[in-house]
């Protein structure tokens, strides 16, 4: 793969398609050093194109972004989760995300699991 800057969403995947071969590369080498790169061009490209407060942002917030802006379901999530009632559960705030299903979406949909590792309002049961 060429770099170059990320302009499209045909773009982004194909630059994540390429991270994900390269994640396990030695710092240093020339495959750690094309990681970094591609890392920081996704990241520019991602905080231009959704501008998202990861300080008002709760983890909730965030996963109901996900569904509706980057094409990811809830359906989706009950596969990553391993449940589909579960997947609703967090989303309908009756539930709280653990420590697993924060490792699960964020290595499942790319996301940084420093904005979806915060308190948040549960509802009462």
């Amino acid at each position: 793969m060429d770099i170059r800057p990320i302009r499209n969403e045909k773009d982004r995947r194909a630059a994540l398609q390429e991270i994900e071969r390269l994640w396990n590369a030695e710092p240093g080498t020339d495959d750690g050093d094309k990681l970094d790169i591609l890392a920081t061009l996704v990241e520019r490209y991602e905080d231009t194109r959704w501008p998202v407060s990861k300080a008002r942002t709760d983890p909730v917030d965030m996963l109901h972004f996900l569904i509706d802006e980057c094409g990811h379901s809830q359906a989706e999530l009950g596969e990553v989760l391993g449940s589909r009632p579960r997947a609703s559960e967090i989303l309908n705030r009756k539930r709280a995300l653990t420590v697993e299903m924060i490792y699960k979406i964020s290595k499942a949909w790319k996301v940084p699991a420093d904005i979806l590792i915060k308190p948040y309002p549960l509802k009462a049961a």
